[in-house]
């Protein structure tokens, strides 16, 4: 069996192990908090196959993708601005820092009041922590950029549109990705704390609601949901960096 075999294996296994232990772990279980995992299971087919989709899970995917694409769409063209500019960089430094050093719940509130208790301000709490990851490391890609590679394309009198989209671009898209993929993460995690507040929809409301009622297995069934979300998502972007950036990892490969 050779290695990507046997790693393939582990990520089966791990996971399948892991329920096992908590199936045989919760087996019996009498304790309101941790019901049996069948049950939780029973009430995550119930719940969630079908029944919430439209109500609970399409609203919720829905501003969580648009503030992350906001995020993408705001963060790396002023990200390559920035890490090009030095006087531009030194300028919004302490405004960056400052902005990005307040924490994420707190801004909740001055959403409610700016724009009210709608999709506009879930859209806007997810954005405003997801476009720092993409932000910082789009700045720390292009301002890693080999200097080589930029005299060298300034010797060959290359455009700056040719160069931006053919030398910056290029070498900064490694930490660009990786700031991406970190923003993905925090995207899903500010979707649930916006609707934990002043919201009558998605998931995040669902798990809030459960949990005051009582309603134990169903917000641990949201809790699962949850987990596989993010476990698809990252998945999925896993998929699109690899293609995206098959050249580098050939590099590194060759290199190695």
């Amino acid at each position: 069996m050779n290695r990507r075999s046997v790693l393939l294996t582990l990520q089966i296994a791990a996971p399948i192990l892991v329920l096992l232990g908590w199936a045989l772990w919760s087996a019996g279980s009498t304790n309101i908090f941790y019901p049996p995992l069948t049950k939780i299971l029973s009430v995550f087919r119930d719940t969630w196959v079908f029944d919430r989709v439209g109500s609970d899970v399409v609203p919720s995917l829905t501003n969580m993708l648009a503030g992350f694409a906001l995020s993408i769409v705001i963060g790396v063209p002023l990200g390559i601005l920035i890490g090009l500019v030095r006087t531009l960089r030194t300028a919004l430094a302490p405004i960056i820092e400052f902005v990005r050093a307040i924490p994420p719940p707190a801004l909740i509130p001055f959403g409610i009041v700016v724009l009210g208790v709608g999709t506009g301000m879930k859209v806007f709490i997810i954005l405003m922590v997801g476009v720092f990851p993409v932000l910082m490391h789009t700045i720390d890609g292009v301002r890693g950029v080999d200097p080589g590679l930029l005299d060298s394309a300034r010797a060959y009198r290359v455009s700056r549109r040719d160069r931006m989209l053919h030398v910056v671009l290029p070498a900064a898209a490694p930490q660009i990705f990786a700031g991406m993929r970190i923003s993905l993460s925090l995207s899903l995690i500010l979707m649930v704390i916006s609707e934990m507040v002043a919201s009558t929809r998605g998931i995040g409301y669902f798990i809030l609601q459960a949990q005051r009622t009582f309603a134990i297995p169903e917000m641990w069934s949201g809790m699962v949901l949850l987990g596989i979300l993010g476990y698809l998502f990252n998945l999925a972007f896993g998929t699109i960096e690899r293609r995206a950036l098959r050249w580098h990892h050939g590099a590194r490969k060759g290199a190695s």
